[in-house]
């Protein structure tokens, strides 16, 4: 069993905090796991993505062949677009976010990054912002968008909610449990598409 994921993002949307819980959970199951982030203009809303490969075997590289993932997981939609070339276009999915972080002038039409990632046969795309909003957690847009990628992640949920409570720990049992909601809150959407 292997799967190869992106998280990309605009930085300080907490695609890297994402990526942290997704790789505890990996180690708590047991599983192999390498793991590569860009993150260099960040702190001034740049990209950020991290290729994270998990497995039961050993892993030889920590970046994913073109055409090779199976999960795009992104809290800005022009983000996700930036990595479909690395999806396997079968079986692969993208789920993301549809609120764009306008932060470059030339930033395409909603309307067509849209239509783009549709033509992807497997995606979710939500607004995972009002979802974060409807359960008083308006940081938690990654959450939102991790719950609704933990359907297609063969790791149980109960290992990501584990992973959560490690990673938001230092900052109180209050916002452990604002987080836990939204993942909860995100995995609905993925478990109503099908």
């Amino acid at each position: 069993m292997k799967i190869d994921i992106i998280l990309c993002g605009v930085g300080g949307m907490g695609a890297l905090s994402s990526a942290a819980i997704i790789s505890k959970a990996a180690l708590e199951m047991g599983m192999y796991m390498k793991q590569a982030e860009t993150h260099g203009m960040s702190q001034r809303g740049g990209d950020v993505q991290s290729h994270l490969r998990l497995s039961d075997q050993p892993i030889a590289s920590d970046l994913i062949p073109e055409g090779e993932c199976d999960l795009i997981l992104s809290v800005e939609p022009m983000e996700a677009l930036r990595y479909v070339n690395f999806l396997n276009k079968e079986n692969g999915w993208v789920i993301t976010n549809q609120n764009p972080f306008v932060n470059i002038p030339n930033y395409p039409e909603m309307e067509q990054v849209v239509k783009e990632i549709k033509k992807i046969p497997h995606n979710i795309i939500f607004d995972a912002d009002k979802i974060a909003k409807d359960v008083n957690n308006p940081k938690g847009t990654n959450m939102v968008v991790l719950g609704a990628a933990s359907k297609y992640l063969k790791i149980d949920i109960s290992k990501l909610e584990d992973a959560v409570r490690q990673n938001f720990a230092r900052k109180g049992e209050e916002v452990v449990e604002a987080n836990i909601k939204a993942l909860r809150a995100g995995r609905e959407v993925a478990d109503k598409q099908l």
